[in-house]
């Protein structure tokens, strides 16, 4: 990174020095304009280097663009013209030719090889070098000055004023405020006169009322279950995927991709998760399985006789749940009690507490209308010479590496499109 340097005017200044703003003045630097990156922390990348646990989702391997933007539902109809500029396979030619191999993992997760979202922030900051972009952290803008229906200029924190030809807002969303994410990009967007959907948390965990049936679990990973939500007893929706257990309730993939439904029916009263901890099994199955561990076990424990069959953390509360004493001998088990457990592995249910909030949301949904942007070069259409970016966008996606897919795609799109304009 290059220390900042006064300049008239620059060629393009991009606002907010996330994935989706490094992208954009790395691919405006690559193509020869004078760029400036304004980030108000003071590293770039904050967010990104805690994202995926601090591994990284770098992207989704899925190549079929038809149904990549399947996954981002209605925005996916924006979508196609940058993802047909630039896609999964750019996004990891991008990486590799640039030394960073990754791996892919369940669910066509890309991450780095090596394991750190460290080496994601090092292939950025040194694509920034390389296109002598100068980057100027601990900068925040307060204000953006239009004049004749363009942005002529921003406003800093002290007054001093900073001009260009081309401006591209990437400031995020609301997700994680103690990275700097605090919705300053909608503020602007409102006053420059953009419709701005209020952001709300999104791909967030869930608080349940049933603590006693989760803090003991907390930490068990169920790498796939059957999801069902119910309201007033009848199902609303359902999916399969990973589910995590915490100490207040339920997290994971599987959870997080669903927490939007259950965010909109808890408006409307009680929300119950259903879990079927094994899915791709059915009744009899299951229960020949647990006949089986009974045999085999028969002078043991029942605590100690299901581990081959659900993580042993989960088997107490599983047992409570069945209203069967753990330390029950396996022969002393009545088919009553081995079909109320075989019940209660596909029909585990927690009642809802209610969504943890934006700072623990791995994105929030909300943002400027999509029907005021040119997706072609990601431009603002009531000003033309402003570009939006990211998560500053109302476009929702589940997790497994959507969501940087969305700002590797758009902050190419808009660098290129700025920089084209000098």
């Amino acid at each position: 990174m290059t220390v900042s340097t006064s300049r008239d005017r620059w060629d393009v200044v991009v606002i907010g020095g996330g994935p989706s703003g490094m992208m954009a003045a790395g691919r405006a630097a690559e193509l020869g304009a004078s760029v400036l990156l304004l980030e108000k922390n003071k590293t770039l990348g904050k967010k990104l280097l805690i994202t995926g646990g601090g591994r990284c989702n770098v992207t989704n391997a899925e190549l079929d663009n038809k149904k990549l933007l399947a996954k981002f539902k209605d925005g996916g109809k924006f979508l196609a013209s940058p993802f047909a500029s630039w896609s999964v396979a750019e996004t990891l030619d991008f990486f590799h030719t640039r030394n960073m191999p990754t791996k892919e993992e369940a669910l066509q997760r890309v991450f780095p090889l090596s394991n750190t979202a460290q080496s994601v922030w090092d292939t950025l900051v040194e694509y920034l070098r390389l296109g002598n972009v100068t980057v100027r952290s601990g900068a925040s803008v307060t204000k953006i000055h239009v004049s004749d229906s363009t942005i002529a200029s921003v406003e800093l924190r002290g007054g001093e004023m900073i001009h260009a030809h081309s401006f591209i807002i990437a400031t995020g969303g609301t997700s994680h405020p103690e990275t700097g994410s605090t919705g300053d990009g909608y503020t602007w967007l409102r006053e420059l006169g953009h419709t701005v959907a209020e952001p709300t948390a999104s791909l967030v965990p869930i608080a349940t009322k049933n603590p006693e049936r989760t803090i003991r679990a907390a930490g068990v990973a169920l790498p796939e279950a059957k999801i069902t939500l119910y309201q007033n007893d009848v199902r609303q929706a359902q999916s399969v995927g990973k589910v995590l257990f915490t100490h207040v309730g339920l997290s994971g993939p599987g959870i997080l991709n669903m927490s939007r439904d259950i965010g909109e029916l808890l408006k409307y009263g009680e929300v119950v998760i259903e879990l079927d901890f094994i899915p791709s099994t059915g009744y009899e199955k299951v229960d020949a399985t647990l006949q089986e561990a009974l045999k085999t076990h028969s002078n043991k424990k029942i605590r100690n006789a299901l581990t081959a069959i659900i993580p042993p953390a989960l088997i107490p509360v599983v047992l409570e749940y069945a209203h069967i004493d753990s330390e029950m001998q396996c022969n002393s088990i009545t088919r009553t009690a081995r079909v109320a457990l075989m019940k209660t592995l596909k029909h585990f249910r927690l009642e809802v507490d209610h969504l943890l909030g934006t700072d623990k949301a791995i994105i929030t949904s909300g943002g400027v209308a999509l029907t005021e942007i040119d997706f072609k070069t990601m431009r603002s259409l009531k000003y033309s010479n402003l570009y939006l970016v990211g998560d500053i966008l109302n476009i929702d996606r589940p997790s497994g590496g959507y969501s940087l897919q969305l700002c590797w795609t758009t902050g190419f799109v808009a660098g290129s499109s700025a920089a084209s304009l000098t």
